[in-house]
């Protein structure tokens, strides 16, 4: 039997979904046989498995040794990071283009854990389930800032507040040919092809559709293609390199998304520049943000990767 001390990062959790963090190793099912048999308690009292934990609470494990494994501590992905603001609950970083924001020997998301170990503001070995995350991601060739809580209070506050669409995304983004109108809206139904890694437009009753929305403004018109500012009103996979490829503009560089090859341009021509953060209700954890903007103030030929290489 094992005594688990829930501590704030692992507040507000089901408990399956605690254990799911803190026993990796540990089979879903058998997980959940474990709960049925009563081998998780609190205060002598069996644990269903949509009960919450709280800080404070100690749990009884009654199981194996064999699937308690030890933390291991952040490893490699040492390169830099580019920060545009931090304080003692979350990091604003400027991801590069080429830069994966998970997974590989080197990516964003390892990146931070890394830095807030060698800080000092993450031991993996004193966490049971909490570890460093990113709240949005960003294709592994498109730049832009990107969100990641320090604290477990933080990141379910962080998403909290982006599903409450209290966080505003706008990119920049160079597209071919002349938009019809200065601004619109688009609005497509998009599902996904994980063997192809891409996604495409379908009907609203195809299965796994999910409705794709954002707001298009005409910055600027040049002779065979044009500057556009976007916001996004749903976050979806590549919904802005799909959305304009089918209304026939897709962004220059994007060839997966049917653009010709340019050679200006080493990846599509797409910037998440700025981040607005305007909360109806007040956050004390985030309150620091609230009724700000941060923007990465370049060039738009600087952020869109203009004659950059891989």
């Amino acid at each position: 039997m094992r005594l688990v001390t829930i501590n704030e990062n692992d507040s507000g959790q089901r408990v399956d979904k605690f254990l799911s963090k803190f026993l990796p190793a540990m089979p879903k099912n058998l997980l959940y046989k474990q709960l049925r048999n009563k081998r998780v308690k609190r205060d002598k009292k069996a644990l269903a498995p949509q009960d919450v934990v709280r800080a404070g609470d100690v749990l009884s494990l009654y199981i194996n040794d064999e699937f308690f494994e030890e933390k291991p501590l952040p490893q490699g992905s040492r390169g830099p990071l580019s920060i545009v603001y931090e304080d003692e609950n979350l990091l604003i970083l400027d991801k590069p283009a080429g830069l994966c924001s998970h997974g590989g020997d080197d990516s964003l998301l390892g990146r931070v854990q890394n830095y807030l170990y060698t800080t000092g503001a993450y031991d993996p070995k004193a966490e049971h389930s909490f570890a460093p995350a990113l709240s949005n991601r960003l294709d592994r060739n498109t730049r832009g800032l990107v969100l990641a809580a320090k604290n477990g209070p933080a990141q379910r506050e962080l998403n909290k507040k982006i599903k409450a669409g209290e966080v505003t995304k706008e990119y920049l983004c160079l597209v071919t040919g002349g938009l019809p109108k200065e601004e619109d809206e688009l609005c497509h139904y998009l599902a996904s092809d994980p063997k192809e890694n891409k996604v495409f437009v379908t009907a609203k009753d195809h299965k796994g559709a999910k409705e794709a929305r954002l707001r298009y403004r005409v910055l600027r018109r040049e002779a065979t293609r044009s500057l556009v500012a976007v916001t996004l009103l749903t976050g979806r996979k590549h919904q802005i390199r799909v959305q304009f490829s089918a209304i026939g503009h897709p962004l220059v560089g994007d060839t997966k998304y049917g653009a010709p090859k340019d050679a200006s341009f080493a990846y599509q021509a797409l910037c998440a520049y700025r981040l607005s953060f305007d909360f109806s209700v007040p956050s004390p954890v985030l309150g620091a943000l609230s009724g700000k903007s941060f923007s990465l103030d370049e060039e738009p030929e600087s952020l869109l990767g203009l004659n950059e290489r891989p």
